[in-house]
């Protein structure tokens, strides 16, 4: 399965597939970045997302599909994961063809997953080494923050300082609060489309 693909107006079209787990009630935030980034509510973020769902909305002048990906827990191996979810996540390549231009791997800023690196790494194999290539970490609820930097919160945590340099250095972040900063999004597709360059 080829993870990326082809060459296609990066200008004019982002594919993107949001990935990610879940922890105890904490919710990753993947539907609600979706809807975050395509400034609709189109993925219902009031219920598991149980399989890999796509949606497209022109966004500052690009054609942006975002597909939605069942989470798994970041506490479980890949082995505890419902087969169906496996191959749901591992489907949603073909929902964006020729193929996504990024994977927004999405972590809450304040989960803490020096433990679970291994369990990660299992769940990213459903795809293939290169996605780490292919991988911007997107941490939601920047909210939580308060006074320190995302820099100051990944420089605290081995977890996190290891899953950034495994995407080369390359992480957003969206304040959930405050929809009506576009800037949080115009700086994402940015970012993907640095990565392209």
């Amino acid at each position: 399965m080829s993870l990326l693909t082809a060459q296609s107006n990066h200008s004019t079209e982002l594919r993107i597939v949001l990935i990610g787990g879940r922890y105890n009630d904490l919710r990753s935030g993947k539907s609600s970045a979706g809807n975050f980034i395509l400034g609709q509510n189109v993925f219902n973020t009031s219920r598991r997302t149980a399989q890999s769902e796509a949606r497209q909305q022109e966004v500052f002048s690009r054609r942006v599909t975002v597909v939605d990906t069942p989470g798994w827990w970041w506490t479980w191996p890949k082995e505890n994961t419902p087969k169906l979810d496996q191959i749901e996540i591992q489907n949603s390549v073909h929902l964006c063809p020729p193929g996504p231009h990024v994977f927004l791997l999405v972590i809450p800023v304040d989960l803490h997953l020096s433990v679970d690196l291994s369990k990660l790494n299992e769940h990213m194999s459903l795809f293939r080494e290169e996605i780490w290539k292919h991988t911007l970490v997107l941490f939601t609820y920047g909210d939580l923050l308060g006074v320190k930097t995302v820099e100051e919160r990944i420089e605290s945590d081995e977890g996190l300082q290891w899953i950034v340099n495994k995407c080369e250095n390359r992480y957003h972040v969206l304040n959930n609060k405050d929809h009506s900063d576009k800037t949080q999004v115009k700086e994402l597709l940015e970012k993907i489309e640095e990565m392209w360059a």
